[in-house]
């Protein structure tokens, strides 16, 4: 396997398997086309046409939240969706416009919303070189169970701020203390867009980097982490280029931290297809 292989393996997207999901001719989502017998059957909430699908439900944040609302709980009844609870992400035409309406978390697959996370490379240099703490993921995470991941790393809700929701995972997954996760650094954004059985991933993922004390141990407090590894950052891509030990997103990270710090380099023969393909084009 490649570090390239993983970059691929996270934009497996084909758009002619795809219509856009429109409001007011705005497109906010993805619908696969297997699903578009489904998506008939709530004429009161969506108009399957030629060339795309359209939300007619009743305009307002909040009746538009309740009627697709009403759509996944006879999504989830019959076992294709599978709800969070409790946990929205907005759904807006593009990063930081106005919320049309909000949608649980599990159901943002089969509608094609796009999606945001923070992800947090913890790392600190000793006089073996470069290191990066890596968690791995609870057995019963509901997403990719038992991988490993980057030291902190979260999807953003609806109504929270890209450090809001760091600083909040920080202190859950790892213990970071204020103090501490305020010194991280906003390194950029990679995008990708993934089919995944009945829907797609279409997600942006804030990167940041934090330096971390010689003796600062992360520490899980919520449960979704097993346990913490120090790892020398050249063994982590070793690990991510031979196989699919971590998360599928994080190998994306991981790369992306690799090339700012000089563990891959210009002379790599996938360099410059690694620097293109961390951040596809939004569609």
């Amino acid at each position: 396997m490649s570090l390239l292989d993983h970059v691929r393996a996270c934009n497996r997207y084909r758009a002619e398997r795809f219509l856009p999901l429109v409001i007011d001719g705005v497109r906010v989502g993805l619908v696969q086309r297997g699903n578009l017998e489904l998506m008939r059957r709530f004429p009161k909430v969506l108009a399957v046409h030629d060339q795309a699908v359209e939300i007619v439900a009743p305009r307002g944040f909040d009746a538009l939240t309740q009627a697709v609302d009403e759509v996944i709980e006879v999504l989830v009844d019959e076992g294709l969706v599978h709800k969070w609870r409790h946990e929205f992400f907005a759904v807006t035409p593009r990063w930081r416009a106005a919320p049309i309406f909000k949608l649980d978390r599990g159901a943002v697959g089969i509608f094609g919303i796009r999606s945001y996370g923070v992800h947090l490379n913890g790392f600190r240099r000793d006089a073996d070189g470069l290191k990066l703490w890596v968690g791995k993921r609870a057995p019963d995470k509901k997403v990719a169970p038992g991988k490993l991941d980057n030291m902190v790393a979260g999807g953003i809700g609806f109504g929270h701020g890209v450090f809001e929701t760091l600083a909040k995972e920080a202190g859950e997954e790892a213990a970071i203390s204020p103090e501490l996760i305020a010194r991280a650094a906003p390194v950029g954004a990679l995008s990708y867009c993934m089919e995944m059985g009945n829907g797609v991933r279409d997600d942006v993922l804030f990167v940041y980097d934090l330096a971390v004390p010689a003796d600062f141990v992360p520490r899980n407090t919520d449960g979704e982490i097993a346990e913490f590894s120090l790892m020398a950052a050249g063994e982590v891509i070793d690990r991510v280029r031979a196989g699919d030990d971590f998360k599928f997103n994080v190998n994306l990270v991981l790369i992306d931290f690799a090339i700012r710090h000089g563990i891959i380099g210009p002379d790599d023969p996938e360099y410059l297809d690694l620097v293109t393909g961390l951040r596809r084009p939004l569609l």
